[in-house]
C-alpha cells in the first residue's frame, strides 16, 4: 500500500530543502502552498467563494489572483485568515488526495506548514517534522525574503509553537546546521520503504 506522509515545520525550518532531498530519491512531493495558489485560480467554485467573502478585487479581469491585496486583508485580521483557510484547505486536501492517487511510489510526501493547524494531518499516515532553532529560522527568512526581523517574528507567532509541533510529529529531522540532513533523510527513507512494504 502507498503511504501518505506529511512533512512540516515552521517558517525557515528548511522543510522545502528536505523535501527536495526526498525528490532526489524518487519520492513525489506535493507542495501544498504552491498548489493552493494554483487552486485559488483553477477552482471556479473556490474563486467564487473567495470573491464573495473578500471582494471582486481579489482577482483581476483575467482571473489572476491579486495575492498582495488578499494578503493585506488576511494577515492583519486573524478571523479573515481563518475564514480564507476554511475555504482553501478543504480544496487543497481534495486536490492532494487526487494527486496522491495518481502516484505509483511506495510513499508520497505532502509538504505543508500548517498540517496540524488545519487538521489536514488526519488524512496522512505519518508526519515528519523539520526542526531548526528560532534564531536560525529568523536569519534564514530575513535573508530569503529580504524582510525585517520583526516581520519574520510576526509570521512565526502566527504558527503553533515549534517545540509543540515537533512533539506531534512521528519523525523529526534536525536542520540546525550541526547535524547533516542527507544521512537523516536516507535513514528515514529506508524506514518508510519498510513501513510501506509492511515489514
Amino acid at each position: 500500500m502507498m503511504l501518505k506522509i506529511g512533512i512540516t515545520g515552521g517558517i525557515g525550518s528548511g522543510k522545502t530543502t528536505v523535501s527536495k532531498v526526498f525528490e532526489l530519491l524518487g519520492i513525489p512531493v506535493y507542495y501544498a502552498d504552491d498548489r493552493a495558489k494554483d487552486i485559488l485560480v483553477r477552482d471556479a467554485a473556490l474563486a467564487a467563494e473567495v470573491k464573495k467573502h473578500f471582494g471582486a478585487e481579489v482577482y483581476d479581469s483575467q482571473g489572476t489572483l491579486n495575492r498582495k491585496y488578499l494578503g493585506n486583508i488576511v494577515f492583519n485580521d486573524k478571523d479573515k485568515l481563518a475564514l480564507l483557510n476554511s475555504l482553501v484547505h478543504p480544496a487543497t486536501i481534495r486536490d492532494s488526495d487526487a494527486w496522491a492517487s495518481q502516484q505509483t511510489t511506495p510513499y508520497v510526501l505532502k509538504e505543508a506548514a500548517l498540517l496540524f493547524e488545519t487538521e489536514s494531518f488526519h488524512h496522512l499516515d505519518k508526519v515528519i517534522g523539520v526542526y531548526a532553532p528560532q534564531p536560525l529560522r529568523v536569519h534564514r527568512v530575513m535573508k530569503r525574503d529580504n524582510i525585517s526581523r520583526n516581520d519574520v517574528l510576526a509570521r512565526i507567532y502566527k504558527q503553533i509553537d515549534e517545540k509543540i509541533k515537533m512533539r506531534l510529529c512521528d519523525y523529526v529531522i534536525q536542520n540546525d546546521e550541526q547535524e547533516m540532513v542527507i544521512p537523516q533523510v536516507l535513514a528515514l527513507h529506508e524506514k518508510l520503504l519498510q513501513l510501506a512494504a509492511g515489514t
